[in-house]
């Protein structure tokens, strides 16, 4: 390699990290608005790939187990800048939000509740609100290509909102689009505060232990689909109903310590590492966990090109495509009847959507700027 591609290379990994390094530490709000900042520095703001490539590799990813949002970030980091961008997107979007979620962990062992988080919370959720909505409205233009996705978009949709498990949806969705449209061309029809922690010292540290910790975590990451919610379900039957590690009220808790941090979801396993045995099992439990979507997207990532080369493969990628987006609908909804309570919350949402709008701003400034009125919020009243 020559000296000048060696340094672009460099400079390309160089993004690739900063990027990652501030969405980890910044991105609150879940996989729809980690997929929407991803979207707006990437899309948007970098223009890495555009918004057709963007939603193909979200549709691909959708396909594996393990979390999408993350996963994402792996591919977006290896599409920019090769294996070495794979393992610095992936590791850069993970550490801050496994080091904040840590850090949560021994401070709740320690100290208590911080009920202060829930008001930054306040200001911060009227924020992502504003961000996954003009990310849909960029998606929007691209996935919603005539009459029939609009209507399939919102069917599935619809689904999600009667609580149809995602996964069917998703996987259920993309099949009946590309069905539907051959069969159209071939008939020529279609042109918070936090709850309190019980101490739980680190009473699994043994070799066995930690070796249980991290298998129980890499089978959870190699086979999980969908939600928090599915997670929720996993952790529950292999640590509190087969272990015995945690209590129900402790699994929540570390439920909620994953949903309100930034970062990927999936830094719940951090928490509860830490709970079990330490800081050795929350770094276990974190790469446990995370390790086989490294592995899925090593493995896939010229899926995305080929699926385009055929029209049925072509067609169902459209469809997962028209699902995603449905889904990421969905949680808009549901996240705004929680997030957007009073006039306040609803002034700051319309806010920040008028700005980003308007203006090429960094999300990660409206963040900040919500965290503050939200902290004014508590100390006011």
């Amino acid at each position: 390699m020559s000296e000048s591609k060696q340094l672009n290379h460099r400079g390309r990994l160089a993004e690739v990290a900063g990027v990652f390094l501030r969405l980890g530490c910044t991105a609150f709000g879940g996989p729809a608005a980690h997929i929407a900042m991803m979207r707006e520095e990437v899309v948007r703001r970098r223009r890495w790939v555009d918004d057709q490539t963007f939603l193909d590799l979200l549709g691909v990813v959708n396909l594996i187990p393990g979390p999408n949002s993350t996963e994402l970030a792996i591919h977006l980091g290896y599409v920019r800048a090769g294996w070495p961008g794979l393992i610095v997107a992936g590791v850069c979007f993970i550490v801050p939000a496994m080091l904040i979620v840590l850090a949560f962990a021994w401070a709740y062992v320690t100290f208590g509740s911080l009920p202060q988080v829930g008001w930054l919370l306040y200001g911060i959720k009227p924020v992502i609100i504003a961000i996954v909505a003009v990310s849909l409205w960029g998606l929007g233009k691209t996935v919603l290509r005539g009459w029939f996705a609009v209507v399939m978009a919102a069917l599935l949709m619809g689904l999600y909102l009667l609580n149809v498990n995602e996964v069917l949806v998703l996987f259920g969705g993309g099949i009946a689009y590309a069905l539907l449209r051959m069969l159209g061309r071939k008939l020529h029809l279609f042109s918070f505060s936090l709850p309190s922690l019980l101490l739980f010292a680190p009473m699994h540290a043994t070799p066995e232990g930690l070796l249980t910790l991290f298998l129980t975590f890499l089978k959870i990451g190699a086979i999980l689909y969908g939600s928090g919610y599915v997670l929720l379900a996993f952790l529950r039957d292999d640590f509190v109903l087969s272990l015995h590690w945690l209590t129900d009220q402790q699994l929540l808790d570390a439920i909620t310590v994953g949903q309100f941090t930034p970062g990927p979801v999936f830094t719940t396993s951090t928490f509860i590492g830490y709970l079990i045995a330490g800081w050795q099992g929350a770094l276990l439990a974190t790469l446990g966990i995370f390790l086989p979507s490294f592995i899925f997207v090593g493995l896939i990532h010229r899926l995305a090109s080929t699926l385009r080369r055929f029209v049925w493969t072509s067609l169902v990628l459209d469809g997962i495509n028209t699902a995603a987006f449905a889904l990421m609908g969905g949680v808009l909804l549901q996240l705004g009847q929680q997030a957007l309570p009073d006039p306040l919350t609803w002034g700051i949402a319309l806010g920040a959507l008028l700005i980003l709008l308007r203006w090429n701003v960094n999300s990660a400034w409206l963040i900040l700027a919500g965290a503050a009125i939200g902290l004014l919020r508590y100390w006011w009243f």
